[in-house]
């Protein structure tokens, strides 16, 4: 059997996606995986059977580069697609790709676009199945079986989504790793969302009390806007360590795995740590730790709970959930997966 996943973006949503790769991929099936181009990084972590492919959606002609990927995966002849996007414009290149194939997606009710649902086989969820690995997963079973419109009678397992290190990650971070002389906690200040940035004044807090317990400290960053929040966190106490460069997945993934623990918002690089197996504190403000963060003994969430949230808002003229989180139940968390 040939399957296409259709997962486009972002970082952190392409890691989720990876427990439901790896059920297909232990019943034997052939796995493409379409990606947009700006996230064609992320499949350099993709277990070697998956083939990737990329579709430049936000190039200089996207609908003419979405004809012509969608034309050439026709030519794989996929028994099944799997829209893991949920958004019409994934729908559309699904559909496309199928050459008649079924494509199985998201019921109107869990589409971010639902007129989505109009292009697919929509698959139905069980109530508990909240968190987007347990929906991602549920689709990926569609494929064998003929009971897709009915809802389940009990809910799909979460399965840890789960990155291999590599000797390459390994050798691409030396020249890091080579500087660590005690354990490093790498705080990762981006947020893709203009609502999942920190207040300054809260990091610095967090690096203090960090530094008082003899940790080393790295700060992360993704963008320039990003890289300058760092050095003014880093700047006020001198405490922190802020990376001088961007790095590339293979060496990001191999800081990451050497850390002893990685603290920051709901983003694909708090997602990656976890999916390398390092200890997380994961600080939530718009989105829901319920339905995104990782599960296991070594991971911590921190959140505020006000009363208007989860929003899953981008921009908000409120902002009180992150502000609302405490530097102190920052670092007991941090504790509790260092012990």
């Amino acid at each position: 059997m040939k399957v296409l996943i259709v997962k486009l973006s972002a970082f952190g949503d392409i890691i989720h996606a990876l427990p439901a790769a790896a059920d297909l991929l232990a019943r034997g099936v052939e796995i493409h995986w379409l990606l947009d181009a700006r996230f064609a990084f992320v499949g350099e972590l993709f277990p070697p059977a998956v083939c990737r492919h990329s579709v430049a959606l936000k190039g200089d002609t996207p609908l003419k580069d979405a004809h012509r990927i969608t034309a050439s995966l026709r030519q794989q002849r996929f028994d099944a697609v799997l829209d893991l996007q949920g958004l019409i414009k994934s729908g559309l290149m699904a559909k496309a790709a199928s050459g008649g194939a079924p494509v199985y997606g998201f019921d109107r009710r869990e589409s971010p676009e639902w007129p989505n649902g109009w292009l697919l086989r929509a698959v139905r969820f069980h109530p508990e199945e909240r968190h987007v690995v347990q929906k991602y997963r549920r689709i990926a079973a569609a494929v064998f079986n003929d009971s897709w419109r009915q809802q389940p009678a009990s809910p799909m397992p979460y399965a840890a989504p789960v990155v291999s290190p590599t000797a390459a990650q390994q050798q691409a971070a030396r020249p890091w790793l080579q500087q660590w002389k005690r354990p490093h906690t790498i705080m990762h200040v981006g947020g893709g969302w203009q609502t999942k940035r920190m207040e300054i004044a809260q990091w610095r807090a967090c690096v203090l009390a960090l530094a008082e317990r003899g940790a080393g400290i790295t700060l992360s960053w993704g963008t320039e806007d990003e890289y300058h929040r760092a050095k003014a966190i880093a700047d006020c106490y001198g405490l922190a360590e802020v990376l001088p460069e961007r790095l590339d997945i293979q060496a990001l993934a191999g800081l990451l795995r050497q850390a002893q623990a990685v603290i920051g918002m709901d983003t694909g690089v708090l997602h990656l740590a976890a999916a390398l197996g390092t200890p997380t504190v994961t600080l939530w403000g718009p989105s829901a730790s319920w339905n995104a963060g990782p599960l296991g003994k070594q991971h911590r969430h921190v959140e505020s709970h006000p009363s208007c949230g989860p929003c899953f808002q981008r921009r908000c003229n409120r902002f009180i959930c992150l502000p609302g989180l405490k530097p102190e139940k920052i670092i007991a968390a941090w504790e509790d997966v260092c012990r």
